[in-house]
């Protein structure tokens, strides 16, 4: 039985989507670029926010990245007050974590989301008590496909590579996990295609929150 389900955030656990939309749009509208759709934004993401501004100026044409340390700070400015803009758990989440919970497993959080806001979002969602561990971007530690954030975990809670069930939205998320040694499990609800989570290596597929349930024993 696994002992450990790591979450991935965005597009996973919360549909935030249009926080990332609000964020990005104002921080690039200045130089005259934007907005962009939700579907753009949806392979923007995933990769950490300067990853998205680059891909956001990019999109608008600004394939030099003349504005990006500008843009940048300004998103960031931006995300500090407006990461919850619009941010909801998606349908299901709430009854898998207590289902979780209840089977007595440990239950941690892994974002390319810097990690103040990683904190704020999901203690806002869900309380203080349900995650175990929250992990988001900081300093010194590589973000996502890097495994690095899971071995952190790893190390916080005394668990190893084979306890671990892993469940992301997007390629990266099961880069990472698989990197780890951890059994992925591709969420279908997120940002992402099936053939994207597929091609990424996932182990299994779930179209609803509480499928997870059934590769806890894996």
């Amino acid at each position: 039985m696994k002992k450990i389900v790591i979450f991935d955030l965005d597009g996973t656990l919360s549909d935030s989507i249009a926080s990332l939309k609000y964020c990005g749009d104002r921080a690039v509208a200045k130089f005259g670029y934007g907005p962009f759709t939700e579907a753009q934004y949806k392979y923007f993401v995933g990769d950490g926010a300067a990853n998205l501004i680059k891909r956001a100026l990019t999109a608008a044409g600004d394939t030099g990245l003349t504005h990006f340390e500008e843009a940048f700070a300004e998103y960031k400015r931006l995300f500090r007050e407006y990461c919850m803009y619009q941010v909801k758990p998606y349908e299901g989440i709430p009854e898998l974590l207590t289902a979780l919970k209840e089977k007595g497993l440990t239950l941690a959080v892994l974002s390319n989301k810097p990690h103040a806001e990683t904190i704020h979002v999901i203690e806002t969602l869900f309380g203080k008590d349900v995650f175990d561990v929250i992990q988001g971007q900081e300093e010194g530690l590589p973000i996502k496909p890097d495994p690095a954030g899971v071995f952190r975990i790893l190390e916080k809670t005394g668990f190893k590579q084979e306890d671990v069930l892993y469940l992301g939205d997007t390629a990266t998320d099961m880069h990472t996990g698989k990197s780890a040694g951890a059994f992925t499990v591709g969420a279908l609800w997120g940002f992402r295609e099936e053939k994207e989570l597929i091609e990424g290596g996932a182990d299994a597929l779930i179209d609803y929150p509480t499928g997870l349930l059934e590769y806890v024993n894996c």
